[in-house]
């Protein structure tokens, strides 16, 4: 009878080496949140420092260049101071001779001078006042001496116009005419020339 063989006996396992362990890996959000922040971080500083820079630099440089403008003269008047003294010192040398040279011709002025119309029966009247000029230096002095005489004159010319007479074209000039003549000839030479109205009202 044949014999049983017996297979050998199998050798134990061996046991494997203890694994080393392994990694996990992070939590996406962690590490995630730590990027994120940085990145932002430029952009946060930069819209909290803005309006800071923006103050600071308004304050250190535009205002006080704006101020130094403001409280600075403008070029005219600065001009303008230059010249007074200037103008000044003109004033007293060569001003005189130029005031006199702006001078008009000498004369004799009637002011406020008021006559009831003729034919009106005192309800209207004429109210004037006019320069009396001529060719005569002295004549402000002739006038002044002869002013009574000379003011009946001019009352006894305006009472004599009717309100006819002031409706006329050119009845001033008429009126310049008579003042002119009169004038003259209670003068007895001719001392008046012209006669310039500054006042003329009828009512």
């Amino acid at each position: 009878m044949a014999a049983k063989t017996e297979a050998p006996a199998a050798a134990p396992a061996k046991e494997a080496p203890d694994a080393a362990p392994v990694a996990l890996p992070a939590p996406a959000g962690a590490a995630g949140g730590k990027g994120a922040i940085s990145s932002w971080l430029p952009v946060i500083a930069a819209v909290v420092l803005a309006p800071a820079a923006t103050w600071a630099a308004v304050e250190m440089l535009v205002l006080p260049r704006m101020m130094k403008k403001l409280s600075a003269p403008p070029p005219a008047a600065v001009a303008a101071a230059e010249a007074t003294p200037a103008a000044a010192e003109g004033e007293g040398k060569d001003g005189a001779k130029e005031a006199k040279g702006k001078e008009g011709p000498p004369g004799y002025e009637f002011s406020n001078v008021v006559v009831n119309l003729s034919g009106t029966m005192g309800t209207r009247y004429l109210k004037t006042s006019f320069l009396v000029t001529g060719a005569d230096a002295k004549i402000k002095d002739t006038f002044e001496g002869a002013k009574p005489k000379l003011t009946d004159v001019t009352l006894n010319v305006l009472s004599s116009l009717t309100l006819a007479d002031l409706e006329e074209p050119g009845s001033k000039n008429v009126i310049r005419e008579r003042l002119v003549g009169a004038y003259n000839q209670a003068l007895g030479r001719k001392v008046a020339d012209q006669v310039y109205f500054s006042d003329f009202v009828i009512q």
